[in-house]
C-alpha cells in the first residue's frame, strides 16, 4: 500500500516508520504511468524487473511487459487489463491487490514522465549494484581461509570493474563527475605478532641470499605493516641494486646512515634468524598488502554508494578511481608470482633451502634472539 505518515498524536518521533527513499515513489509513479497508460511502456527503454527494490513492483512490471497491451478505448472505459495484470503477478507476489493498482493510479503524478521515473529507477539500481559488489570485495578481503586468498579477491575486484564498464555505458558523464563523498582517515593497519615476525624473516632472509633480492622489485616499502621494517627493507634493496656487499654489518651500517638506529633499538632487534626464502616471505607480505588495499578499495566504494547526493556518473567515477589504486597492485602482484627466470649465474649455496611455495620452519623471534 501506499505510504502514509504516522499520526504524531500516536506515536512519538523515535517510533515512526522512515519515510521510503525516493526511488520507492519512482516505481510507484512508473507503474501508474504504465497501468493508466500501457503504451507509455515504450518510455522505458531497456528498464527490467530486476532494476526495481521493491519485488512487488517488479512482478507488476513483469505482467505489464508479458502482456499485451490493451485497445485504448476499451482500456478507457473498463478494467479488464488491470485485472488480467493482478492475476499475472499475485503468484510471485501474494499482497498485491485491486486497491494497491488503483492507488499507484492516483498516486502518479505525471504519466508523460514515465522516462524521467524510469531514470530514477535505473540510477538506484546502479547504486544498490556498486554497493553489492563493494561489499563482496570487502569480504573476500578479509576471508584468508582459502587455498589462494589474492587470486579470489583480484576476481572480485575484476568483477567489479566489469560492472563499472557496463554502468558506465549506460550513464552519460556530465561536469562535476567527482564524487562529493568526504573519506575518513584510512584506518592504520593492524600488526599482529605473527605478520611482524614475517617481515623480520623476510629482512633476515634477504640479507643471507642478497641475490634473490634482485628479483623482488615488486615488493615496496608501503607493503610492510612496520615502518622500521619498510626502512630496512629499502636499506637492503639500496645495497643490492648498488652492487655493494651485503650482510648484517653492512645492512646495520646503511640503517645508521638512514637515522634508523635509536637508543631503544639495538643491532640484535634488526636481525634476526634467517628460514626459508626472501621470496617466500615476500609473497605473504605483498598478498596481506594487496587484501588490505582491497579492503580500503570497498570501504571507499561504499561510502559512494551511501552519498545519496552523488549521482550515478560520481559514482562510477569515484569507484574507478579508488579501484585503481588496487590495479596499481595488481599489477605488482602478477610480476610477484610470474615464473622466475632461468640465473644466468649460479646462486650462492644455501645450507638445507627450503621450497618457495611452502611455509618453512619458522623460528619464533624470542628463539632466534636464545640462540645467539
Amino acid at each position: 500500500m501506499p505510504y502514509t505518515t504516522p499520526d504524531p498524536d500516536e506515536e512519538d518521533d523515535l517510533d515512526r516508520v522512515p519515510a521510503p527513499k525516493p526511488v520507492h515513489y519512482a516505481e510507484q509513479a512508473l507503474l501508474g504511468a504504465l497501468l493508466l497508460e500501457p503504451a507509455r511502456l515504450a518510455d522505458t527503454g531497456t528498464l527490467a524487473a530486476d532494476h526495481f527494490d521493491n519485488h512487488a513492483h517488479a512482478n507488476l512490471f513483469t505482467a505489464i511487459r508479458t502482456l499485451p497491451p490493451p485497445d485504448p478505448d476499451d482500456h478507457a472505459k473498463d478494467i479488464t487489463w488491470l485485472n488480467a495484470v493482478l492475476e499475472h503477478a499475485r503468484p510471485h507476489a501474494p499482497g498485491l491487490n485491486a486497491s494497491y493498482l488503483h492507488a499507484l493510479i492516483q498516486f502518479c503524478p505525471q504519466p508523460k514522465h514515465a522516462a524521467a521515473y524510469t531514470r530514477m529507477i535505473r540510477a538506484d539500481h546502479a547504486r544498490r549494484t556498486l554497493r553489492l559488489h563493494a561489499e563482496r570485495l570487502a569480504q573476500t578481503s578479509t576471508d584468508t581461509a582459502g587455498p589462494d586468498p589474492a587470486a579470489t579477491v583480484l576476481a572480485q575486484a575484476e568483477a567489479l570493474g566489469r560492472v563499472l564498464d557496463d554502468l558506465a555505458g549506460q550513464f552519460a558523464p556530465h561536469p562535476g563527475s567527482l564524487p562529493s563523498t568526504t573519506h575518513p582517515a584510512n584506518a592504520a593497519r593492524q600488526a599482529g605478532e605473527e605478520a611482524l615476525d614475517e617481515e623480520r624473516l623476510l629482512l633476515a632472509t634477504a640479507t643471507a641470499y642478497p641475490a634473490e633480492v634482485q628479483q623482488m622489485r615488486w615488493l615496496a616499502a608501503e607493503d610492510f605493516l612496520l615502518p622500521l621494517h619498510a626502512a630496512l627493507w629499502q636499506s637492503v634493496t639500496a645495497l643490492v641494486h648498488r652492487g655493494d656487499m651485503v650482510d648484517p654489518v653492512t645492512v646495520l651500517g646503511q640503517a645508521q646512515h638512514r637515522g634508523l638506529l635509536t637508543d631503544s633499538i639495538t643491532p640484535r632487534d634488526l636481525i634476526s634468524t634467517p628460514a626459508g626464502s626472501p621470496e617466500y616471505w615476500g609473497e605473504k607480505i605483498f598478498q596481506r598488502a594487496l587484501l588490505a588495499r582491497a579492503h580500503t578499495v570497498a570501504q571507499r566504494i561504499t561510502a559512494h554508494t551511501d552519498d545519496p547526493a552523488n549521482t550515478p556518473h560520481q559514482l562510477i567515477t569515484g569507484s574507478r578511481r579508488a579501484l585503481a589504486d588496487l590495479n596499481a597492485l595488481r599489477a605488482r602482484w602478477n610480476r610477484a608470482i610470474a615464473p622466475a627466470p632461468s640465473p644466468t649465474t649460479s646462486a650462492p649455496a644455501r645450507s638445507a633451502p627450503l621450497p618457495r611455495a611452502g611455509p618453512p620452519h619458522r623460528p619464533t623471534v624470542t628463539a632466534a634472539r636464545a640462540h645467539r
